[in-house]
């Protein structure tokens, strides 16, 4: 393939899963992470994997981000079969189209590196720029660019996360459990920003089990022990209300 896949028309999900599998060999035998999955997950909408912990949802979600092969069925990225996306490919995709972030925040940033300095190599990765101060006051987190990752707290360091994605121009977003790690006022904070993403047009999907982010997911892919659960691809009505970001967080 001489150029990643894009964004096409509405009708075609962004990605497209047919019976999908994926098992581990284990000391003890083979262990499944998902089974059978046959799944659509749209553009420009904050799909939802939920489940408890082991249902196979972050299992999905690395499949989605091309890094974890199936054993089983198909996925499809905007159309194009992944088993015919070479490593260079993945390599340019994960860098260009697909913004990953990870359930622990300190993980998605580079301590040795300022609040800006963070967003700039985000940006640079992607052959992008930006302009630091602007990400920031868009995520509530305004007069923070000369600031070390350390001395934010666990929600300013996921917002931060969330800002590295936009830093770097994606129009995927992949969360695995995003407020698992933080307090019920970090979370509505993170949560808030997720949203944003969505109403600018960006394709987010996200795992959790956090009952307050799977009410503001539409649809919402529900698993339990590897397996979609019958009937559990719903969409959830629009919240009418909408949070602001707030400028801090209780740390």
């Amino acid at each position: 393939m001489s150029e990643p896949p894009r964004p096409a028309a509405a009708d075609r999900p962004a990605f497209r899963l047919r019976s999908a599998g994926v098992d581990y060999v284990t000391p003890t035998g083979t262990a499944t992470g998902i089974r059978d999955v046959t799944i659509d997950i749209p553009h420009a909408a904050m799909t939802v994997l939920a489940g408890p912990s082991g249902s196979g949802k972050s299992t999905l979600l690395r499949v989605l981000g091309l890094v974890e092969p199936l054993t089983a069925g198909s996925v499809e990225f905007d159309g194009t079969d992944v088993d015919r996306i070479d490593a260079r490919m993945r390599r340019t995709l994960l860098r260009r189209r697909l913004g990953l972030v990870f359930q622990n925040p300190v993980d998605n940033l580079l301590p040795a590196l300022s609040v800006g300095e963070n967003l700039r190599a985000a940006a640079e990765s992607a052959g992008q720029d930006c302009v630091p101060e602007e990400i920031l006051a868009e995520l509530g987190l305004d007069g923070t660019t000369s600031w070390r990752i350390g001395v934010l707290s666990g929600g300013q360091q996921q917002r931060l996360a969330f800002g590295c994605v936009l830093a770097r121009r994606t129009d995927i977003v992949l969360a695995d459990e995003p407020t698992s790690q933080l307090d019920k006022a970090s979370a509505e904070s993170v949560i808030a920003v997720v949203r944003d993403l969505e109403r600018r047009g960006l394709t987010v999907v996200v795992t959790s089990h956090d009952p307050a982010l799977i009410a503001v997911g539409s649809p919402v892919v529900r698993l339990h022990d590897g397996v979609v659960e019958t009937g559990a691809q719903t969409t959830v009505a629009a919240v009418e209300t909408v949070e602001e970001v707030p400028s801090d967080d209780t740390r």
